[in-house]
Order: C-alpha cells, then sequence, then structure tokens
C-alpha cells in the first residue's frame, strides 16, 4: 500500500520524539489525492450516507464536520431561478417531489418533465409531462398533455410537432400557430352560434324546421335574421283566379280613370288640368251642356298651356250644314249651341313620338231636336308641342257663357 502522509518532519534511528516534533509532524500532515482516489467506487449514494466537510479557516468551530448528502442537496440546491440551465438527464433525486422552474433560457434536448413552469420552452426531442408555459416553442418534438386551468399561454408555436390533446377550461391561448403539426382533440364551446367538440364544428340550430318549403300552389315564407341565417319558414295557398273585384284600376299600371265632373253653368271655358302622361285616349262627356249663345262648341289641348291655333277640323248636322275650325277640335255646326247637348267626343294619341291627337264623336239636341238639327258629328287633328296634360271645353271665339249642364273626362293609357 502506497504511503499516504509526507515525510517533511525527519527523525534519527533510535531517536527521541519529543513533542515539539510530534506537533510538527501533525502540523505539517498532508493527505494525498491517492487516499480518495485508490477507495472502491459506489455505484449510487444514499441520504444516510456521510462526506466530511472542512470549515472555512477562522469561522467558529472550524474543525471538520460530516454531513450527510441529503442535507448537502438540500443545502445546494436552493430556491430560486437559474437563468441558464442545460440539464441532458434525467433531474431526481430519491424520492424527492416537487416543482422546477427552468429558465427562459433554457434548451433541452431530450428527457421528461413531469411537472414544470416553462416561460419560455425550446425543445427539438423531449417529451413533457404537464407543462404550463406563457410563451413556449416546440420545434419537432411531442406534447402529451398540455393542460392550462386559469392560466395564459400567450404564444404556443409548433412547425413539426404534434399535440396530442389540448385542454384549456378558463384559460387563455392567445395565438396558436402550426404549420404542419396536427391537434388530434381540441374542444371548445364559444360564445357564438358555433361550437367544437373533438374536432368537429357545430353550427347551432336556428329555430327552422328542416324540410322543403313552397310549391306550385304554395307561397314559401322565409324569416331571415341579421346573420342571414333562415329562422322560421312557412307556407301559404294562393289561387291563379283573382277574385272579384280584387283588381281596381288604381292597381293596373295604367288605369281608367274619370275626373270629377264640373258644372257648366257660368264662365266662358271649362278646364281638366293634370292629366298623366301615359293617357292615350280621353273621352269629353257632356250632359245637357248649353251657353247664352250660338257659338259652336270648342275643345282646345295643351301641353302646359292650352294651344289656340294649328287645328284642322269640322263638324256637320244631318242636314248637310257643315262648320270648320282651326282655334280648337270644333263640335258643332254654326248657330246651333244654344240648345242642351249631350253625348261624347274621343281623343286619340295618334302618334306618342309626334305628339299627334285626332278626334271624334256625336253630341246632339236634347232638347228639340228637329229644331235644330240632331246630332252633331265631328273631327279633327291637332299636333302639340310634348305630352298632352290639359283640356279646355269653350265656344268659338270664347264669348259665351255656360249656363247649364255637366261636363266630365274619362283618360286612359
Amino acid at each position: 500500500m502506497a504511503i499516504k502522509f509526507n515525510r517533511s518532519q525527519t527523525f534519527a534511528t533510535n531517536g527521541t520524539v519529543t513533542a515539539p516534533s510530534l506537533h510538527n509532524l501533525v502540523d505539517g500532515l498532508d493527505i494525498y489525492q491517492s487516499l480518495i482516489t485508490d477507495q472502491t467506487n459506489v455505484t449510487s449514494v444514499s441520504t444516510a450516507d456521510e462526506l466530511l466537510i472542512a470549515i472555512a479557516a477562522g469561522s467558529t468551530g472550524d474543525a471538520p464536520k460530516a454531513v450527510t448528502v441529503q442535507e448537502l442537496f438540500q443545502d445546494a440546491l436552493t430556491a430560486g431561478t437559474y437563468t441558464n440551465a442545460n440539464i441532458s438527464e434525467t433531474l431526481s433525486y430519491g424520492t424527492a417531489t416537487g416543482t422546477r422552474l427552468v429558465s427562459a433560457n433554457a434548451t433541452i434536448t431530450t428527457g421528461t418533465i413531469t411537472t414544470g413552469v416553462i416561460p419560455t420552452l425550446t425543445s427539438s426531442t423531449a417529451t413533457f409531462g404537464t407543462t404550463t408555459s406563457t410563451a413556449a416553442t416546440i420545434t419537432s418534438g411531442t406534447v402529451t398533455n398540455l393542460a392550462s386551468t386559469s392560466g395564459t399561454i400567450a404564444t404556443l408555436n409548433s412547425t413539426t410537432g404534434t399535440i396530442a390533446t389540448l385542454n384549456s377550461t378558463t384559460g387563455t391561448i392567445a395565438t396558436l400557430n402550426s404549420t404542419t403539426g396536427t391537434i388530434t382533440n381540441l374542444s371548445t364551446t364559444l360564445a357564438g352560434d358555433f361550437t367544437i367538440s373533438n374536432g368537429t364544428g357545430t353550427l347551432g340550430t336556428s329555430g327552422a324546421t328542416a324540410g322543403t318549403y313552397g310549391s306550385v300552389s304554395a307561397i314559401p315564407f322565409i324569416t331571415v335574421d341579421a346573420k342571414g341565417r333562415i329562422t322560421s319558414a312557412t307556407t301559404g295557398t294562393f289561387s291563379t283566379t283573382p277574385a272579384d273585384g280584387s283588381i281596381t284600376p288604381a292597381k293596373l299600371a295604367q288605369p281608367l280613370t274619370i275626373e270629377t265632373a264640373q258644372a257648366t253653368t257660368s264662365g266662358t271655358a271649362i278646364n281638366f288640368t293634370g292629366i298623366p302622361s301615359w293617357a292615350k285616349r280621353v273621352t269629353v262627356m257632356f250632359n245637357a251642356v248649353s251657353t247664352t249663345g250660338v257659338s259652336p262648341f270648342e275643345i282646345r289641348i295643351g301641353s302646359g298651356s292650352i294651344s289656340n291655333t294649328g287645328y284642322a277640323s269640322g263638324a256637320f248636322t244631318p242636314n248637310s250644314i257643315n262648320t270648320g275650325s282651326t282655334t280648337g277640335f270644333i263640335l258643332t255646326a254654326a248657330n246651333y249651341v244654344s240648345a242642351a247637348y249631350a253625348g261624347s267626343i274621343t281623343l286619340l294619341l295618334q302618334d306618342p313620338a309626334s305628339y299627334i291627337w285626332v278626334s271624334s264623336g256625336v253630341i246632339s239636341d236634347t232638347a228639340t231636336p228637329s229644331s235644330f238639327g240632331g246630332g252633331n258629328s265631328s273631327g279633327g287633328v291637332k299636333t302639340l308641342s310634348g305630352v298632352l296634360d290639359r283640356i279646355r271645353i269653350t265656344t268659338t271665339g270664347g264669348a259665351d257663357t255656360f249656363d247649364a249642364g255637366l261636363i266630365n273626362i274619362m283618360y286612359e293609357g
């Protein structure tokens, strides 16, 4: 066995060892490395095994002391955050458990972390049992169970890894990015009308019953909400034959319209205005109309104002009395107007593009027809400058005054 102590103190053969020499021997004692390295190696260290610790010089009771392995680790691994931990082996000691805080700059290549709080996690092939992370990045590893109950995962990025189950009950995952990975089981309840359960998306019901609505004899009645969803649908019946009286002139695109009759008991002219632009036929109706004079009746038309020129018209009686006029559509022969006349005159739009109107009709003396030649037939033509919108009934010269009867008009498209 090799000598374990040095020989800094020498003694003569058969010499006497004095106390000072013995003190010098002890004070100068050195323990060589071989005293430790020559010992048999142990394969494991129990919590009861002890080490010899040299106390710092000048400390109270600075003699060497024994310490167990467990006490040594408890003093060495103090609570705190390790700014750069590179752990390549399984970190464990006996049956001790607890939460391990790995720093934001830590890189874990292989191994398993069963429970940990990891601010920033970068891993290539490691497996993590249960982790809580604020900004985890997993490149090609596998996370078997990432659970968050009330925490926040600010950014979770995965490029080629697989997250088998991602559960969050009340926490928030602000950004979840995955380019080629797979989330095989994602369940969540959204605040709107859409839910995801076990990877399957489901739209909420709108309230409408599934089915087909409407047919050749049924009208579909559909209600649509602000999101464009059909919330209710029903049908109603209709008849192909309108009910009697259901279609009135007012419902026609160009209805048959009768104006309000005007009394012809005063004045020298009766005017009707506001005739619509779509009117193509206007009928003027006389009911026992007479004047204080004998001038022939005339109808004058206009567009914006009454036109008194440009007419080509004539009237005649059965006894061959003829009268013509250029100031209006003349209706009676000369000297036969003082009697009461009844009948109708029709004005027709012959050419809408040129505003050409033609007139024809018969009005007859209702009092003593034999005295005044009976009925008066008339006809004429007039070109306006625009769409007809007014009609005037007067006498040739416009001096005679109406004294009896009624006049009205009817127009249609």
